[in-house]
C-alpha cells in the first residue's frame, strides 16, 4: 500500500490545481443537490422487535382512525398568577385573546383551552392548551412557530407564565455554533506550537474543513434516502473535523521531515503520503470498521449513526491522502522545513535531545512506579461504572434556559412526575372466549394494584372487540428505576394472564419504548466490546508481529473505555461537578452512549497506538534494543501523538459546551475518553509497561510469523529505496544544485 501511496502523492503534486479545483467542484456539486433536496432527518428511535414496537404496530393498526402520519403539536403550558387561577376571569380573557390569535394561522386546525380539555390541576393555576396543526410536527414551518411565540407575549406580558411543549420542536440543534468554533481556535493554537507556523497550522484546519463539508453534505443527501437521525450528524461532524485535523497534520509533520532531510518538495510529499499517509489509512479504516460495527447491536438509529460518522472518516482519509498533498505541492515550499518545535522542545531533553526526551527518561526509570500509579488512577476512576442507569433524554435534561424544560417542570409540579412517564397497556384477548368486558375489568383493577401505580384509565375497545387500550400513570418519572419495575411487572402479569385467561398485556408509548431500547443497548454491550477487543487483538498482531504488545494495547483500552464510562457516571448519572461541566441536571447515561464511546474510542486508541509503537517497532527491528526502542518512539512519536490527543480534546470539548443534552453528553465522553486514554494509557503506560517487558515484547513464534501477512504501514520500504536513490544522486549532483532542491 505504501507504494501505492508514494505514487499518489507525487500524482497529485503534478496535478495538484486539478486536484485543488476538483475537490472545490465536487464539494459545490454535492452542495447543490443537498440545498436543493433539503434536510429529512428521523426521529424513530424505536427498536424492531422489542415488545414496546410490536405493541405500538398494533396501537396504530387497531385505534388510529387515519393512515395520515401523525399532525404535529404544541402544548401552551400556562401557569397564573399568584393569589389567581386560570379560571379567573381576567386571565381566562387574556388566554382567550391569545388563542383566537393563535387561531388565524391558516395552518392550524383546531385549538382547544384548558377549560375545554379539563386538564386544570387541583388548585385550578396549571394547565394547558393544545394547538393541533394539518401537518407532521416536522413540517410545522417557521412562520407557525414564530406566530406562537408571538402570541404568548401577551400571556407572559400579563403575568401568566406561558412555556411550551408537545411534538413541534422549538429549541432546534444547531451545528457549527459558536462552541465548536472555540474548539477549532484551540486546535489552532495546537498546531501553531506545534509547527511553529500559522500557515503550517492552518493548512489542517482547512483541509479537515472541505473534508468534513463534503462529509456533511453527503449525510444530508442521505437522509432523503434513509432514517438518519439528527444526532447522527452532530456525531458525525465532531468525529469528522477531529479525525480530519489529525491526519492532516500527521502528514505535514512528515513532509516537514522529510524536506529537512534535503529531498526536494515533490519527493518529500511522496515519501510523507506513502509512510505518513499508510498510517492514516491504517488508522482511519480502523475507525471505519468500529463505526460500522455499531451495526452489530441492530439497532437501526444505532446503525445511521455509525454509517454517517464512517462517511464522514472516509472522506476525511481521502482528502488527506489526495488534498493534502496537492496543497502541500501548492504552498509547501512557503511553510518550509521543520524548525524547533516547542511542544517537543517542553519534552525534550536538551543534553539527550538526540536520543530520547525528559518524559521518556522519566518513564523507563521508574516503570513500576508509573504502571502501578496509572492503573490504580484508572480503576479509581472505574468503579462507578458499575452502577451505570442507561436512559434517553427528554424535556427534563433540557437547560432550564429553554422553554421545553420549563413547560416540563410545570407539567410535574401540577401533575406529578408521573405524568411524564405514562403507559399505554393493550390488553387482547379471543372474542369469543367467555366474558371478554368482565374479564377485562378484572385485569384494569389488577393493573392498579400493582406497585408504583398512581392511576388507570378505563378500558377503551377497538372495533372488534377483542383489544383494548388501557392508559397507566405511574407515580414515578420516566427514568425512575420504579417506573422501569413497573413495566416489567405488567409484563410478568402478562404471562400469568395468558395462560389463565387467554389475555395478553402488551406495553407501550415512549417511556416503555425508551426502556426497551436501554435494556437492548445495554445487553448488546458485551458482545460489541467481545468483538472490538477481538478484532484489536488480532489486527495488532498482525501490525506489529508481537503477542505481548497487543495484549497490552487491548488491557489498555479496557482501562481506559472503563474509566471513561466509570466518569461518565459519576458527573452526568450521579450528579457530581455538573455545575462545572455545565450539565442542567443529573440523568440517566444517555442510551446509546456506551456503545458509541466504545467504537469511536477504539478507533482512536488504535491510532495512538499505531502511530506511538510503530516507530518503537522500527527502531527495534534495526538496534534490538528495547529500551532504545521506546526512547525513540516517545522522543520522535510521543510529540504528534500529544498534539494530535490535544486536537481532539479540543474539538469535542467544543462540542460539550453545546446546550443539547444528546452532543453535551457525547462531547464529554469522548473529551476524556482521549484524556485517559491518549496520556495516561498510550504517553504514560504504553512504554512503562514495555519497559518491564523488555525484549519480550517483541515476541512472536516463528511458526505463526510465517502465517501472518506482512502489512508495513510504516512505509519503511519505500523509505529505504527512497534514501538509497537520494544518497546516490547526492554523488552526482554539484553543490549549488543540492542547495536549490531543498528550497524546490
Amino acid at each position: 500500500m505504501a507504494k501505492y501511496l508514494y505514487k499518489l502523492g507525487k500524482w497529485a503534486v503534478r496535478h495538484r490545481k486539478k486536484v485543488i479545483g476538483g475537490t472545490i467542484g465536487i464539494l459545490l456539486i454535492i452542495g447543490i443537490i443537498a440545498l436543493s433536496l433539503g434536510p429529512s432527518f428521523s426521529e424513530d428511535m424505536s427498536i424492531p422487535g422489542t415488545e414496546s414496537a410490536k405493541a405500538g404496530k398494533i396501537l396504530e393498526k387497531e385505534f388510529q382512525t387515519s393512515k395520515k402520519p401523525a399532525p404535529g403539536t404544541v402544548n401552551l403550558v400556562l401557569k397564573a398568577p399568584n393569589n389567581q387561577t386560570l379560571e379567573t376571569k381576567e386571565v381566562a380573557d387574556i388566554i382567550n385573546k391569545t388563542i383566537d390569535k393563535i387561531k388565524k394561522d391558516k395552518s392550524v386546525v383546531s385549538v382547544a383551552t384548558p377549560a375545554e380539555l379539563g386538564n386544570y390541576n387541583k388548585n385550578k393555576q396549571i394547565g394547558y392548551a393544545v394547538v393541533t396543526y394539518d401537518v407532521p410536527a416536522g413540517n410545522v414551518t417557521d412562520r407557525s412557530k414564530e406566530i406562537i411565540l408571538q402570541s404568548i407575549k401577551n400571556t407572559r406580558d400579563a403575568g401568566i407564565q406561558t412555556e411550551i411543549a408537545g411534538t413541534v420542536a422549538f429549541s432546534e440543534l444547531e451545528i457549527g455554533g459558536i462552541t465548536e468554533v472555540i474548539g477549532v481556535v484551540i486546535a489552532f493554537v495546537i498546531l501553531a506550537i506545534t509547527f511553529t507556523s500559522f500557515l503550517a497550522a492552518g493548512m489542517p484546519i482547512i483541509t479537515a474543513v472541505v473534508g468534513l463539508e463534503v462529509g456533511i453534505l453527503s449525510i444530508l443527501i442521505g437522509t432523503n434516502y434513509l432514517d438518519i437521525p439528527s444526532f447522527a450528524l452532530s456525531l458525525a461532524a465532531m468525529l469528522g473535523l477531529a479525525v480530519g485535523i489529525d491526519y492532516a497534520l500527521f502528514i505535514i509533520s512528515r513532509f516537514r521531515q522529510e524536506l529537512s532531510k534535503g529531498h526536494s518538495l515533490q519527493e518529500a510529499v511522496a515519501i510523507a503520503t506513502g509512510t505518513a499517509g499508510s498510517a492514516v489509512v491504517f488508522a482511519g479504516v480502523t475507525v471505519i470498521v468500529a463505526l460500522v460495527g455499531l451495526a452489530v447491536a441492530k439497532i437501526p438509529f444505532l446503525t445511521m449513526m455509525g454509517l454517517s460518522a464512517a462517511v464522514c472518516v472516509f472522506f476525511a482519509i481521502l482528502i488527506a491522502i489526495i488534498f493534502v498533498p496537492a496543497i502541500l505541492g501548492l504552498l509547501g515550499h512557503k511553510i518550509g522545513p521543520s524548525r524547533e518545535n516547542k511542544l517537543l522542545a517542553i519534552l525534550s531533553n536538551k543534553k539527550e535531545v538526540k536520543e530520547s526526551s525528559k518524559w521518556g527518561n522519566f518513564v523507563t526509570k521508574r516503570p513500576w512506579t508509573v504502571t502501578i500509579l496509572g492503573v490504580l488512577i484508572l480503576v479509581m476512576v472505574c468503579i462507578p461504572f458499575f452502577h451505570m442507569q442507561l436512559g434517553l433524554p427528554d424535556n427534563g435534561t433540557k437547560s432550564k434556559e429553554t422553554t421545553e424544560r420549563r413547560a416540563y417542570d410545570l407539567l410535574t409540579e401540577a401533575y406529578g412526575p408521573g405524568y411524564h412517564s405514562s403507559l399505554v397497556v393493550l390488553a387482547k384477548t379471543d372474542k369469543n372466549s367467555g366474558d371478554i368486558k368482565q374479564k377485562i375489568n378484572v385485569v384494569t383493577e389488577e393493573l392498579g394494584a400493582l406497585a408504583n401505580v398512581k392511576n388507570v384509565s378505563p378500558p377503551i375497545p377497538n372495533k372488534s372487540g377483542n383489544t383494548y387500550m388501557i392508559s397507566i400513570t405511574p407515580k414515578t418519572g420516566p427514568d425512575d428505576i420504579q417506573t422501569t419495575n413497573l413495566v416489567h411487572s405488567i409484563r410478568k402479569l402478562s404471562d400469568s394472564l395468558t395462560s389463565k385467561d387467554q389475555i395478553e398485556l402488551l406495553v407501550t408509548g415512549s417511556t416503555a419504548v425508551n426502556i426497551d431500547i436501554s435494556e437492548k443497548l445495554n445487553d448488546a454491550l458485551p458482545l460489541f466490546a467481545t468483538l472490538i477487543v477481538g478484532f484489536a487483538f488480532v489486527l495488532l498482531v498482525i501490525v506489529f508481529r508481537s503477542i505481548l504488545v497487543p495484549l497490552k494495547a487491548v488491557l489498555g483500552f479496557l482501562l481506559s473505555l472503563g474509566a471513561t464510562l466509570g466518569f461518565v457516571v459519576y458527573v452526568i448519572q450521579d450528579g457530581n461537578l455538573i455545575n462545572l461541566f455545565g450539565f442542567p441536571t443529573s440523568s440517566p447515561v444517555l442510551a446509546f452512549l456506551p456503545v458509541i464511546v466504545i467504537g469511536i474510542l477504539f478507533g482512536l486508541a488504535m491510532d495512538y497506538e499505531v502511530f506511538l509503537v510503530s516507530r518503537m517497532r522500527e527502531e527495534f527491528t534495526h538496534s534490538k534494543d528495547a529500551k532504545k526502542a521506546i526512547l525513540a518512539g516517545l522522543k520522535d512519536s510521543g510529540g504528534v501523538v500529544t498534539a494530535a490527543g490535544l486536537i481532539m480534546i479540543s474539538v469535542f470539548s467544543g462540542f460539550m459546551l453545546a446546550p443539547d443534552p444528546i452532543i453535551k453528553s457525547m462531547g464529554f465522553a469522548l473529551t476524556f475518553g482521549i484524556v485517559f486514554d491518549a496520556f495516561i494509557v498510550r504517553m504514560a503506560l504504553v512504554p512503562a509497561v514495555m519497559t518491564l517487558m523488555g525484549k519480550a515484547a517483541w515476541y512472536l513464534p516463528s511458526w505463526l510469523d510465517k502465517l501472518l501477512p506482512n502489512i508495513n504501514i510504516e512505509g519503511t520500504t519505500i523509505q529505504t529505496e527512497v534514501d538509497e536513490r537520494y544518497k546516490n544522486n547526492k554523488k552526482k549532483i554539484p553543490t549549488r544544485v543540492k542547495t536549490d532542491r531543498v528550497h524546490e
